[in-house]
């Protein structure tokens, strides 16, 4: 039976550093190559680590995938950053920041294992050469990796089924939808975002019509949402949506705007859903129903994710969806409608 003695041998570590290692207590300072050492020696061997904390690293690493100077496009990821930071805080963990793969693989000794927020594609290459670096690694919002990384990433198309149901419930027929380009999964980059793809393919099996109701290209930007609204209304003047699905709330935000340019009202005569919940949707003229997508879960689950990952605890690589929630404004109040929170 393996005991503390013997990890302490294999690693050259005293017995009382791997005691408090393997522990997890959190009082004891050690370098994440010591801590990474020890718990990886300590799996070798067959030993049963007897806390979580164990694995949970003292200081995390976070590629940060985005410019969060694209304002409102990437706010998402600014505050999905800020969520990991806080879970960060209560884990007793800290967290330092790379804005490249290269900076983030010169660090890579440091650490134990990393965090990847942003949408950016990553090249293969860096891909491999991120795996050589680092056993651990977690992607927030993506999945450019299935094989080598974990991800954790928002239920997107589960969210475009559950808003279909809902305006339908409340009669809407004609749903038309607007969103922007393509989606990285894997090594494969497809022109259709999963929002496009959940949408038409639920409105074939349901029926429903898309000719002309569906403009889904171009970046997710609120000048992109003017456009497309303006080219979806030009498309259908004679047979005119009940409801439009936007695919995230800067697009959004030009959607609404062009409806009240033209004269529509929102909610009577069109219903505006969107996704993300971010905090703009308080502030457009209707306020903006969203789907929200709870970022401190999905930075609580990468964290845990990872810690899980250094403890050994995983054969294959996991890839988590969450669900998401609808904000109830005044763009759209559904048959059971419930006020905003």
């Amino acid at each position: 039976m393996v005991n503390l003695g013997d990890i302490a041998k294999a690693t050259g570590y005293s017995k009382a550093t791997v005691s408090r290692v393997l522990s997890g207590d959190p009082s004891f300072t050690a370098k994440e190559s010591t801590r990474h050492r020890v718990i990886q020696v300590a799996n070798e061997l067959g030993y049963a680590l007897r806390t979580s904390r164990a694995g949970v690293p003292q200081t995390i690493a976070v590629l940060e995938n985005f410019d969060p100077s694209n304002g409102p496009q990437d706010s998402y990821f600014s505050d999905l950053r800020e969520s990991l930071r806080e879970r960060a805080v209560e884990n007793m963990m800290s967290l330092a920041f790379f804005p490249t793969v290269d900076a983030l693989i010169d660090a890579a000794d440091e650490f134990s294992g990393f965090v990847s927020i942003g949408p950016a594609p990553i090249a293969q290459d860096d891909l491999d050469r991120l795996y050589e670096a680092f056993s651990h690694g977690v992607f927030i919002d993506i999945n450019p990796a299935p094989a080598l990384f974990h991800s954790v990433r928002p239920d997107l198309q589960q969210t475009v089924i559950d808003a279909i149901y809902t305006l339908r419930e409340q009669g809407r027929q004609r749903i038309a939808f607007i969103g922007g380009d393509g989606h990285m999964m894997g090594s494969h980059v497809f022109a259709q975002d999963p929002r496009t793809v959940a949408f038409n393919e639920w409105a074939h099996l349901l029926d429903m019509p898309t000719d002309g109701y569906v403009c889904a290209s171009g970046p997710f930007t609120v000048e992109n949402g003017r456009s497309q609204a303006e080219a979806l209304l030009d498309a259908c003047t004679d047979d005119l949506p009940d409801a439009v699905l936007v695919a995230a709330d800067p697009l959004a935000v030009g959607v609404v705007q062009v409806l009240a340019a033209r004269g529509l009202r929102v909610p009577d005569q069109i219903a505006v859903v969107s996704i993300d919940n971010l905090q703009v949707c308080e502030y457009t003229a209707p306020t903006l129903s969203s789907y929200a997508i709870e970022r401190s879960e999905l930075a609580e689950t990468a964290l845990l994710l990872l810690s899980d990952a250094i403890v050994g605890r995983f054969m294959h690589k996991h890839h988590v969806l969450l669900s998401t929630r609808l904000v109830v404004r005044q763009s759209f109040i559904p048959v059971h409608g419930t006020t905003a929170q």
